[in-house]
């Protein structure tokens, strides 16, 4: 009948000047169609005319209103599991090479330059690639890219695994980033299409929990798997372990992933993707490789370029969406307070939080002369409260709001003054046991900022722009954890062989505190209820 559920309105015929008659034909949909309609059509005042009915959800059960676009079916267990596995190992392979690092500069003679390209040449291709890969996903699909990101990370990761040379290797992890960029986009664009209310909150919840303890799960893993030397394997074995994990992933993404995108397919920005790619080469490149380069000319040009590169691409962008355009990053993104102040959160918090995992691994390292594994399981207990404090985030955010994210700054903070204090008052005691506490407070203060903040920022993003609302989350993520790798990680190894270790691991604490700080500040400003 007409009004119910799946009415659809073919003809609407309307009589003018004279007495009106209307006359609605309606027709009962059996199954809903992805059929496109026409445009409506224009009538003459006064003649009498079938008007055709404009643009309708071809979807009624699945389109959210306001989109045209292919609405997924819902995200069900088995899907979520499928996204998030495929969220784990790009986020695990920033960090798992790290403690494979001395193994691979024996096998191969890497050298010291060649070694931060094997570490850095992932994180750089990822992170420039990340908006373009949520694009893509936006204009093609996000299942189909991210079967299409899955199979090629297993591929790129058998690459890294054979490798016969560091060149090769190092050819191959950039790669392998590229990948990941085309992979990890789609999970939040389908999180946030492909839910809604307490089951987007549960599985955002359950991400944030996986980003983090995939951080600490890559240092313990990359060790064991590197002291294990399984078939004789060595260090090949960080990258071998990825293949088969990633093609499951693939396999089951076929059948339990929804596939979504946006409503009218969007020309590739190639300027906005040229000038984009180009300014966080100019920041990443001599930031990652300055230090074991010398910092020579080039380094110090290229850092002079990129503001100019990124103004230029700002520039781009708001020309090419003023004038009806489809930018790579739409500007007008930012004029949604969520996003524009969650991201803003989210710099400083991401880049604390790569700095401090590099630094505190090199400490416990070089410093207590741990071995990989033992260093990774000094880390556990603050992945342990980073992910409990995750998954206790739907309960808090649904009383307090944002408000957690303000709370978890202080605890995080409180963690930090309590691993300062430790190891100022008694470094010749120091040890994983007695950096327990403040390692676990930090993780929660993390957990408690983390999950609540991809809520935040992916809250208001229109669906039609998941894919692209995403990959700027993702970009910000992985840029600044590289960030802080870079800054934070060069300062401690260009201040620690004159103040020492335990002199210049407080002061790198203390400027991540002044981060908490920060983040405590901005975090006053994000809207009090969280979608």
């Amino acid at each position: 009948m007409p009004g119910s559920r799946y009415t659809w309105i073919n003809t609407l015929w309307y009589q003018g000047e004279r007495a009106p008659i209307v006359v609605v034909v309606t027709q009962q949909l059996a199954l809903p169609k992805t059929t496109p309609l026409a445009r409506p059509a224009t009538s003459t005042p006064g003649t009498a005319g079938p008007v055709t009915a404009g643009p309708v959800t071809a979807d009624p059960v699945t389109a959210s209103p306001g989109t045209a676009g292919l609405g997924p079916a819902g995200l069900g267990p088995a899907g979520l599991v499928t996204v998030l596995l495929g969220a784990f190992l790009p986020m695990l392979d920033f960090f798992i090479v790290n403690v494979a690092l001395p193994t691979i500069d024996h096998d191969l003679a890497a050298g010291p330059a060649v070694l931060e390209l094997v570490a850095a040449g992932y994180g750089i291709a990822f992170a420039v690639l990340l908006v373009l890969g949520g694009r893509l996903g936006d204009t093609f699909g996000r299942r189909r890219l991210f079967i299409a990101g899955a199979a090629a990370f297993a591929l790129t990761s058998l690459a890294c695994g054979i490798a016969p040379t560091a060149w090769t290797l190092v050819a191959a992890r950039a790669a392998q980033g590229a990948s990941a960029a085309l992979l990890l986009p789609q999970v939040l664009a389908t999180i946030t299409a492909a839910s809604s209310g307490a089951q987007r909150a549960r599985a955002l919840s359950i991400y944030g929990a996986v980003g983090g303890i995939s951080v600490v799960i890559g240092q313990v893993l990359g060790g064991m798997l590197v002291s294990a030397d399984l078939f004789g394997t060595g260090w090949r074995a960080v990258f071998l372990l990825n293949v088969p994990f990633a093609l499951v992933t693939a396999v089951l993404a076929v059948r339990y992933v929804p596939e979504s995108r946006a409503p009218q397919a969007a020309r590739v920005d190639l300027p906005g993707t040229v000038l984009l790619t180009a300014a966080l080469l100019a920041l990443f490149v001599p930031l990652m490789e300055g230090r074991a380069a010398g910092w020579p000319l080039w380094s110090w040009l290229l850092l002079s370029a990129f503001p100019f590169l990124a103004a230029a691409f700002l520039l781009v962008e708001r020309r090419t969406e003023r004038s009806g355009g489809t930018p790579l990053v739409p500007l007008s993104l930012l004029r949604i307070p969520e996003m524009r102040r969650g991201l803003g959160v989210a710099v400083p918090y991401f880049t604390g939080f790569g700095g401090f995992m590099f630094v505190v691994a090199v400490m416990l390292q070089q410093g207590l002369q741990l071995g990989p594994v033992a260093a990774g399981w000094a880390l556990v207990p603050m992945a342990v409260g980073y992910f409990f404090a995750s998954l206790s985030g739907p309960r808090l955010i649904g009383r307090f709001g944002s408000r957690v994210i303000t709370a978890g700054a202080v605890v995080q903070g409180l963690g930090l003054a309590t691993l300062i204090t430790t190891v100022l008052t008694d470094w010749a005691h120091f040890s994983s046991l007695r950096m327990l506490p403040g390692v676990a407070l930090a993780g929660i203060g993390q957990g408690l900022i983390g999950t609540p903040l991809f809520r935040v920022v992916l809250s208001k993003i229109p669906l039609d722009r998941a894919g692209v609302g995403s990959g700027v989350l993702a970009t910000t993520q992985q840029s600044s954890l590289a960030l802080g790798v870079a800054t934070l990680g060069t300062l401690f190894l260009a201040l620690s062989p004159s103040l020492g270790i335990a002199h210049t691991l407080a002061l790198v604490l203390g400027v991540q505190l002044t981060g908490s700080v920060v983040i405590f500040c901005l975090s006053t400003r994000l809207p009090r209820s969280v979608g």
